[in-house]
């Protein structure tokens, strides 16, 4: 491809909107052009990497023995009342009617549509197991579109959608689903670990999330190689300590706290540490108010505060106008001492001593609190987010956090869809058996913002081979001045086009530096440099993109440094 006919406009500075470096990067690159708030027109050189990552993710799907398969991207209303999502997934459907007043969406996922495929054309066990998967356009309404692709509301997706006759064989297509995925990742060239995870609004059994090691990533993960474990914080658990609790030493006291409604302040006030605090959060329950307590340096976990009974879901905190009404003081203020409330304590909670909580009064804290001789000592649940240097739940290993970025999800979704949607085959023995349904997404839109998150530099994107848009640039020095450097380039081109390899030649009249800046902003692995003075000595300048610094290179290695045996 010749850049003067490609059509590319980069952009020297980054456009306003851009929050985070793949947005301003795939703008400033000419990737992608903004149309509305979450939606983005894939221009030419951003639709080269999008059908690079298809190309792979398909590969090892067919590999992998799915079946592509593509299915309309509105769906009627009735499909998604048969499994209650159509009140349930809330103002993330995009609803719409037709000319004849019935109610459709746009599909932001396809459970539905493929079970109903399933319960019409599958009718015995001998056409199981089975895969089928698409690369299709989703629409989510978020409330909020931002990052560029990587929380847009329109997006591509693959997913696939396994049925088995039992949980056995569920488990044998989730395991080929996780083994591909595995494959699809290391060919896109990307760092990533494989994490348990929260099903969310999917539902189902089990989950895990394959996640792109980047700094800026949404998502925190907790991983440990001593014993492999990896998990999202989100679902990543603790384990109650060991250790025995210090005996008391400080008589419990009342006293009076202004100005101390969180955690901060307290411990200014007292000049002590927040593993020293007990903090008690009062939320909203299936039968009333529920008391959350965990220690002052730790976060609640609103998805495990969500498995304890009563606790409402979606995780709600109290008003301050019940707090003040069932317990009589306000947010800031509450203890668990007196509380006539049902009350969970995490498990860190379960080794301190002499610790401070509230009174229950306002402006009022309790200090030198104990365990057994103040407050009746609590069985413990978890109840936090884990930190860096918690215990792996085996006890053999020690976390580590780091950020990441959801690029791919796989669930065992068990029955759930198939029952509520009647989707059976004849088993062995000729009576019904409700199938089993495992579910697989890959976010291919967020791949590649995912992608220059993990690599790029203060210059631009350094792609990986496998998906960058080009192999090598070509970068003639004043080709419109010699004709020695413009028939070398040619000859060159075509040199590398018939070797099949992507290759950009920079033909535009415009000064070396602007090329080599555009080159590296667009992260094209290699660069080969063509002028007057290395034709006489029949040599190129290359420079890889990862690389500081560039070296001379005969003419007749080139083809052979680019694409090593």
């Amino acid at each position: 491809m010749r850049f003067s006919k490609f059509g590319l406009t980069t952009l020297r500075d980054t456009p306003a909107e851009a929050e985070i470096i793949s947005h301003k990067l795939m703008l400033r690159a000419g990737l992608i052009r903004r149309l509305a708030a979450g939606l983005f027109t894939w221009m030419p050189l951003g639709l080269r990497v999008l059908r690079r990552v298809e190309k792979i993710v398909c590969e090892e799907m067919d590999r992998a023995g799915a079946l592509e398969l593509i299915m309309p991207a509105v769906q009627p209303a009735e499909l998604w009342k048969e499994t209650g999502r159509w009140d349930k997934y809330g103002n993330l459907l995009l609803r719409m009617r037709d000319r004849h007043d019935r109610d459709f969406c746009f599909g932001p996922t396809h459970e539905e549509v493929i079970t109903d495929i399933a319960r019409r054309e599958l009718r015995s066990y001998k056409q199981l197991p089975i895969n089928f998967y698409q690369v299709q356009t989703k629409f989510r309404d978020e409330i909020r579109p931002r990052f560029g692709v990587m929380r847009a509301r329109e997006f591509i997706m693959k997913d696939a959608y396994s049925f088995d006759l039992d949980q056995s064989g569920l488990e044998q297509s989730y395991q080929a689903m996780h083994a591909a995925y595995t494959a699809i990742f290391e060919r896109l060239g990307l760092k990533f670990r494989v994490v348990d995870a929260d099903s969310g609004e999917i539902g189902g059994n089990r989950s895990q999330e394959f996640m792109v090691l980047a700094d800026s990533g949404e998502d925190a993960i907790a991983w440990c190689d001593e014993d492999g474990y990896a998990s999202n914080v989100e679902t990543a658990a603790t384990v109650p300590e060991d250790g025995k609790r210090a005996a008391a030493k400080v008589n419990l006291e009342k006293i009076e706290t202004p100005k101390t409604k969180t955690v901060e302040t307290l411990t200014e006030l007292l000049e002590i540490g927040p593993d020293k605090i007990l903090k008690t959060l009062i939320v909203e329950g299936k039968k009333g108010p529920v008391a959350l307590v965990i220690r002052g340096d730790h976060e609640l976990n609103a998805i495990k505060a969500c498995k304890m009974p009563n606790v409402t879901e979606p995780l709600t905190m109290a008003n301050p106008e019940t707090i003040q009404e069932i317990i009589g003081c306000t947010p800031g203020y509450v203890g668990p001492i007196g509380l006539d409330i049902p009350v969970y304590y995490d498990h860190a909670t379960k080794c301190m001593s002499d610790f401070v909580c509230g009174a229950n009064e306002f402006e009022k804290h309790y200090i030198g609190v104990n365990f057994g001789r103040d407050i009746k000592t609590p069985t413990t649940v978890d109840l936090r987010n884990v930190k860096d240097g918690d215990p792996t739940p085996s006890g053999s290993g020690t976390l580590k956090i780091a950020r990441g970025i959801e690029v791919g999800h796989i669930f065992q979704l068990g029955q759930s869809y198939s029952e509520a949607m009647r989707a059976t085959v004849q088993d062995k023995d000729g009576n019904d058996a409700t199938l089993f349904m495992g579910c697989y997404g890959i976010g291919v839109t967020r791949i590649v913002g995912a992608a220059i998150e993990q690599n790029h530099d203060e210059r631009g994107i350094i792609w990986p081979e496998s998906i960058a848009p080009f192999k090598v640039v070509l970068i003639p020095i004043n080709m419109h001045q010699s004709e020695t450097v413009r028939e070398v380039a040619t000859t060159l081109y075509s040199e590398l086009k018939a070797a099949g390899l992507d290759v950009l030649l920079d033909d535009r009249d415009a000064r070396p530096g602007v090329k080599f800046a555009d080159a590296e902003l667009i992260g094209i692995p290699h660069r080969l440099v063509i002028s007057e003075r290395g034709i006489k000595v029949g040599q190129l300048e290359y420079r890889h993109r990862r690389d500081e610094e560039a070296k001379m290179i005969a003419y007749d290695k080139a083809l052979q440094i680019i694409t090593p045996s």
